[in-house]
């Protein structure tokens, strides 16, 4: 957490990542230290139950296991298996950190559902299967930003017409974000890892879709070549890959249609 950073989360996303489990991190009483995003999460660890605080380090674990195993970062195993004893310490070992890993999810096959089950508008449902389509031929062809791009998009549009079909089950969600006001905040305002969290707050997606997710959770920045060129963001095949599943994935969860086959060997 050197200068102040934690992983590779932005304000937003390290907002977005703590509202999932209740907390305001943006609360002034975790900006005792100073507003740095290091600063208050290490007034979170002092302040908060070993409970919650346990959560929270078991996915960090997860996400930093994750940018390594895409070598965004070297990984440092004595650090990591440090973390880990430390997580199950908080949490009286009733947590599994790390116990499904990138290449563990890409080693199991989801259907394409029947896309006419999601719950969308019809013309809706076309697009995304235009979009599916077109993404399966750029993952094919090595256009990687390209199927991160779409996987993402399609992605959004049916987590806000399922939303948008039931809002008042997602307005109602602990996680569903809040404006300043306190209030929730309209459903077109939402950002994709805000649906993402609060439809499986829900129980409308399963959980390793939502750890997966992080790969999708900004693709809109790199629509733009100045913010792809700030954020140091280079997408590769395995990047693409994670977020086709993804895709896959919550598609049939939304559908209602997830069957999960594990790859022989």
């Amino acid at each position: 957490m050197g200068g102040g950073y934690v992983l590779d989360f932005t304000n937003r996303t390290f907002s977005d990542f703590f509202a999932y489990y209740g907390v305001d991190i943006d609360a002034e009483r975790y900006m005792r230290d100073g507003p740095s995003k290091a600063r208050r999460l290490r007034v979170f660890w002092e302040l908060e139950e070993d409970r919650v605080v346990g959560l929270t380090l078991d996915e960090m674990l997860k996400i930093y296991d994750e940018m390594c195993s895409r070598s965004v970062r070297e990984l440092d195993a004595d650090l990591l298996e440090r973390s880990k004893r430390i997580v199950r310490r908080l949490s009286g070992g009733s947590l599994s950190s790390g116990s499904m890993t990138s290449e563990d999810f890409l080693n199991e096959e989801f259907q394409i559902p029947d896309l006419d089950k999601l719950p969308v508008e019809p013309l809706v449902a076309q697009i995304v299967r235009d979009r599916v389509n077109e993404a399966q031929t750029c993952l094919k062809v090595g256009a990687h930003l390209s199927t991160i791009l779409l996987c993402g998009s399609a992605l959004e549009g049916v987590l806000l017409g399922a939303a948008q079909r039931d809002p008042e089950r997602f307005n109602r969600a602990a996680s569903s974000p809040k404006n300043a006001q306190g209030k929730v905040k309209r459903l077109h305002e939402w950002s994709l890892s805000e649906l993402i969290n609060v439809a499986e707050d829900v129980g409308l997606l399963d959980p390793d879709v939502r750890k997966f997710g992080h790969g999708l959770r900004d693709f809109r920045n790199y629509i733009h070549p100045y913010l792809q060129m700030a954020s140091g963001f280079a997408p590769d095949e395995h990047t693409a890959k994670v977020c086709f599943q993804v895709l896959k994935a919550a598609l049939a969860d939304v559908s209602g249609e997830r069957r999960r086959i594990t790859k022989a060997g």
